[in-house]
């Protein structure tokens, strides 16, 4: 390569379109130089300081909302810069602070290390962030192991329970497998489509773009299908789809319920954000929707099936909420399968993932102060009588189960009820009959655990001198705020969705 053709790649690098990304960056080193520099008895005001800086970038991003050229690619084609990517951003922001309130409740409660925690979630974060404007192979890969990497040691936080440290070796195990299928379906397209006879070579055939425009030329290449197929059986892991949601039960109750969070809306929102990347309606599998359709239809089918009966069975409230976490991955795959016919399809997604935002992290927010010392140990039981004891706590659990269970006139209603008209313009009739059943079931077991809360009283064991339950933590006054303002936003959200109908149309 020239020194010219050097210069012109570096005045592609636009640093300033990545100022939220570098922001978190450098706050992730700055806390751990705080806790080094600053005496003990200030290090509890670390927290504040992280959770400050995510508030900070979340605000300024909202404010410069247009600072990047919407459309453009920029560092060679890395990165492709759209109205959807800044949303997932700012999505992504969002829950990293959340998952930062419920870590001051859950981390109270260990004896463990306090100021590495915030500094991997902000880490993490960054990674997804990027992987939301990833336009190139080794873009995604690298933020993807990034994300995936961060995620092991947050599952496994709690070192001293036997069940984090399980959740941790399982997660890693299956995230390797995941890696290596992602990365083996990577290297054949590279391969078929990289070679120097073909117009597009050598790193280029790593673009999307220049992928795209491959694969349309070469509609029925048995290593590209082949290597498609791979690609998306990685992403499945990350989302939690059949067949590969076997890891989710063990690794959401083995880990910290801040990370079990972050887990079952950033994580999968990362992955929803990737597929729709490369499956959407321009996406770099476009040409294969011939493959990819048939593949996404039979996972969504088998994903809410499965999500919805497996989840009927269960009295860990962890376990519930991982597999009543893997139906909504099926709803979202069918709003994936109908982006090629459905303009509403791409918007009803993330749309979905707000109301899924909201909706969980309200229903986490509970669980965290529902739990005891023993995070892994949480039982229906636990909430019996809930509504006398805490009748505010009771009342967010309530939105928050009713919104994942689509009743109106909650935010998840409307966003089943978008994601169902897409597919409806698709043509998906039979798939639809599948997740209209999905979620008449998956009303059953979240009316069960309301029921537990509001109309069964809990009594302690006969023959036992001590409760058989932990004692619910009072929520301080920023957590009430922050799971109020969850609960009143589900609301608000299904009554009147206002500028966030316009998200039906990003692209």
């Amino acid at each position: 390569m020239t020194l010219e053709a050097l210069k012109l790649a570096a005045a592609d690098n636009t640093w300033s379109a990545l100022y939220p990304e570098l922001t978190l960056g450098c706050l992730a080193l700055a806390l751990l130089v705080l806790e080094v520099v600053l005496p003990k008895r200030l290090h509890p005001v670390i927290p504040d300081v992280a959770a400050a800086g995510v508030l900070g970038t979340l605000v300024g991003l909202l404010f410069n909302f247009h600072s990047v050229t919407l459309g453009a690619d920029t560092f060679n084609g890395l990165l492709h810069h759209s109205a959807a990517g800044q949303v997932m951003r700012a999505f992504f922001l969002l829950g990293a602070l959340l998952t930062m309130l419920l870590a001051r409740v859950s981390l109270a409660r260990q004896p463990m290390p306090r100021i590495e925690f915030y500094h991997i979630v902000l880490v993490v974060t960054a990674a997804m962030m990027l992987l939301a404007q990833s336009n190139h192979f080794v873009m995604l890969f690298v933020a993807l192991e990034t994300l995936t990497i961060g995620l092991y040691i947050l599952v496994s936080y709690y070192r001293t329970t036997t069940a984090s440290l399980e959740a941790g070796l399982k997660y890693l195990i299956m995230g390797a497998l995941s890696s290596g299928l992602l990365l083996f379906g990577i290297v054949l397209l590279y391969g078929v489509a990289g070679s120097p006879a073909l117009p597009a070579h050598s790193a280029e055939a790593m673009n999307y773009g220049e992928l795209a425009r491959f694969l349309a030329a070469n509609p029925h290449n048995f290593l590209a299908s082949l290597g498609i197929v791979l690609v998306l059986s990685g992403i499945a892991f990350k989302i939690g789809a059949f067949p590969f949601q076997i890891w989710i039960p063990d690794v959401y109750q083995g880990a910290p319920t801040p990370v079990t969070a972050f887990l079952a809306v950033a994580s999968k929102a990362a992955g929803f954000t990737v597929l729709l990347g490369l499956c959407g309606a321009n996406g770099a599998f476009a040409a294969y929707s011939s493959l990819t359709t048939p593949v996404l239809t039979a996972m969504a089918a088998a994903t809410i099936i499965f999500g919805n009966l497996a989840a009927l069975t269960q009295h860990n409230v962890k376990r519930l909420i991982g597999l009543s976490g893997v139906s909504h991955a099926g709803f979202l795959l069918l709003g994936v399968v109908a982006t090629a016919h459905s303009s509403l399809a791409a918007g009803a997604i993330y749309f979905y993932l707000f109301a899924y935002l909201l909706a969980s992290f309200a229903v986490f927010g509970v669980m965290t102060h529902v739990a005891g010392s023993d995070d892994a140990d949480q039982e229906l039981d636990h909430y019996a009588g809930l509504a006398k004891e805490n009748p505010f706590l009771a009342t967010v659990l309530a939105v928050g189960l009713g919104s994942l269970a689509g009743i109106p006139p909650l935010a998840g209603f409307m966003g089943k009820l978008f994601i169902f008209v897409s597919a409806f313009q698709a043509g998906a009739r039979w798939l639809l009959v599948i997740a209209a059943a999905g979620v008449v079931v998956s009303i059953y077991y979240y009316f069960g655990w309301i029921k537990a809360a509001f109309f069964e009283t809990w009594t302690p064991p006969a023959g036992s001198d001590t409760p058989a339950r932990p004692t619910p933590t009072p929520p301080g006054m920023m957590a009430a705020l922050a799971l109020g303002a969850l609960a009143f936003a589900s609301i608000a959200l299904g009554f009147y969705q206002g500028p966030f109908g316009q998200w039906l149309t990003l692209r």
